[in-house]
């Protein structure tokens, strides 16, 4: 262990807020803008757009993260996801502008939090209880992830999208402000190489990264685009509040599963932890064009996170242990964020190029 148990606390505080605020306005941001009449065809191209600025965006938050810290880094992210995202207040008035700059600004912040989240986290675990402390992260990350939707989409439901963006920008401002109770964990002012990274030994990974960042991209954006047009045709500022509950059914699920599959993963069961958990969201994806109830889209919701949460754990588990062979920790962790946010960006290009010639 490199760190206190009180510094996982402080990590585990600060990543409730940030995907929190993350969550509460993501979940609904292109239902807002289709609502708001634009094209699907814009959306997905705007999204393709917005992962690949994450891609570019990893090698200066990698710099960051070397030279600063993941913790500073952290609060660099914080207060630009707050600058950017209260930009979206003005998108009705200033159009397409404005959605550059909260692209820009968003994506930025995006790749430095993951990117400063995972150094610090790779760090601070302790080794023999890793997926343990990897259940509990998932644990906080699904109560952001379950609760703000619904509370987003409520929100923006009574007073309107403006008003749950605001809120979820004052929500970033105080996400850091827990991490800085101590020090740094990692060494300071790195210079970062490339060089004699071994490419060998990690392509593997890479390759995996990048199907889970196709993943990412089909099990949200384009999830929630299809429901919207599919089972939420006709609905008018409620459609907020029912795609947020639906988003936060499987709760439960996820809290019971985070804390098994950790003890799984300490029991060294992480590799058949990923393989079912692949499978079983494979099928999940091919369900997903099949769907036309409501009910249909929570079960679907809740075997989705059962299975994703699987392997998304096992997997990580298994980067956290290759960053601390290896000696390259930023730089794989930098090569993971750009590889995962490339699978999103051409998860994003196929679907437009389906939208433009084959019709939506």
């Amino acid at each position: 262990r490199h760190a206190t148990f009180s510094e996982i606390a402080e990590l585990y505080t600060s990543r409730l807020m940030t995907m929190f605020a993350l969550r509460f306005v993501l979940g609904f941001v292109s239902v807002y803008l289709y609502r708001i009449g634009y094209s699907l065809e814009f959306i997905v191209l705007f999204l393709a757009s917005y992962f690949l600025l994450k891609a570019i965006f990893a090698w200066p938050a990698a710099k960051i993260a070397a030279k600063h810290g993941p913790k500073h880094g952290l609060f660099y992210a914080s207060v630009i996801s707050a600058v950017g995202t209260g930009t979206l207040v003005f998108v009705e008035v200033y159009g397409i502008t404005v959605l550059i700059v909260w692209g820009v600004l968003q994506a930025f912040a995006g790749s430095l939090n993951n990117l400063c989240h995972l150094v610090n986290f790779s760090k601070v675990k302790g080794v023999g209880h890793a997926g343990k402390e990897l259940g509990y992260m998932n644990i906080i990350e699904k109560i952001a992830s379950g609760l703000s939707p619904v509370i987003g989409g409520i929100v923006a439901s009574l007073f309107g999208p403006a008003f749950a963006i605001v809120l979820s920008a004052v929500i970033f401002l105080f996400s850091a402000v827990p991490l800085f109770r101590t020090a740094e964990q990692t060494k300071l002012d790195q210079q970062l190489t490339i060089s004699k990274f071994p490419w060998r030994a990690t392509w593997r990974d890479f390759r995996a990264q990048a199907a889970s960042g196709v993943d990412i991209f089909a099990s949200g954006h384009a999830w929630i685009l299809f429901i919207t047009i599919s089972v939420f045709a006709q609905d008018g500022s409620e459609i907020y509040a029912k795609i947020g509950f639906l988003s936060s059914l499987g709760l439960f699920i996820a809290f019971v599963s985070s804390y098994v599959y950790g003890q799984l993963i300490d029991k060294k069961q992480g590799l058949l932890l990923l393989k079912v958990s692949v499978v079983l969201n494979s099928f999940v994806h091919l369900l997903r064009p099949t769907i036309t109830s409501i009910l249909g889209v929570a079960l679907l919701n809740s075997a989705n996170d059962v299975a994703t949460t699987g392997h998304t754990m096992a997997y990580t588990r298994g980067k956290f242990d290759t960053a601390d062979r290896l000696g390259f920790r930023i730089i794989y962790l930098y090569i993971s964020e750009v590889t995962g946010n490339l699978g999103s960006t051409l998860a994003a290009v196929f679907l437009w190029f389906l939208l433009v010639y084959i019709g939506g």
